[in-house]
């Protein structure tokens, strides 16, 4: 097993400000995608919200599981900073590796959600307790116990980079994942992107066309 509990690899919510995630949930997982220019850093759409209107943004602290087995998630329990986001690489094994007594646990640390390649279950007390989930799917399969392959340590989830400290952004458009280092010019750029539209929108009602706007009108020409 390997873990990363050094003191330098800590962290807390206040690695981003309150302020600061409450924007990013407002701006958006596909604004903040769009405007960060960044390759590999939306996850598989195929990450869906396990409840309709969940959404979560906050710093990662990945984990890997082995397959049909969440003994990683809980030795994470011990080890993760509040106000984390767990993000957890299960190779796309559905299993219910995550259910309501995880998310009593994870809620009891403060971890704010989950973002699994994998499968979880007791879907209705999540969405009663409000706990932001993500995966592959829902099933009722149980896991067993017996490995633990990486906690808190850098990993490839689904494809896409993640190590702890990373800005996750989740919500009905998908899972994104900003490397810490970009963060900062992402939600400038983003919030520059986000004023531009709101300025389209409203000459949109006043009578202007999308293909003048965006500087296309040639392409009506040739309709």
């Amino acid at each position: 097993m390997t873990t990363n509990n050094s003191s330098d690899a800590l962290y807390s919510e206040s690695l981003y400000s309150e302020e600061m995630l409450n924007l990013a949930l407002k701006l958006g997982s596909s604004t903040l995608h769009e405007s960060s220019g960044l390759k590999d850093s939306a996850a598989d759409p195929a990450i869906r919200p396990v409840w309709s209107g969940a959404a979560v943004a906050g710093p990662a602290y990945p984990l890997e599981c082995a397959p049909g087995d969440n003994l990683a998630i809980h030795v994470a329990m011990e080890l993760v900073p509040e106000g984390s986001v767990l993000v957890v690489s299960a190779d796309g094994f559905l299993a219910g590796y995550w259910g309501e007594v995880l998310t009593v646990a994870a809620e009891a640390v403060g971890v704010k959600g989950l973002i699994i390649d994998g499968g979880v279950r007791d879907i209705d007390a999540l969405e009663r307790r409000q706990f932001p989930a993500f995966s592959r799917g829902i099933t009722m399969t149980g896991t067993h116990k017996a490995c633990v392959p990486s906690v808190g340590q850098p990993i490839r989830f689904a494809g896409t980079p993640v190590k702890a400290g990373d800005l996750v952004v989740a919500d009905t458009d998908g899972v994104l994942i900003v490397p810490q280092e970009h963060v900062e010019s992402c939600m400038i750029k983003s919030q520059q992107r986000a004023d531009k539209e709101d300025t389209m929108m409203l000459q949109l009602t006043q009578g202007h066309s999308s293909l003048e706007l965006m500087g296309l009108s040639s392409w009506s020409q040739k309709a």
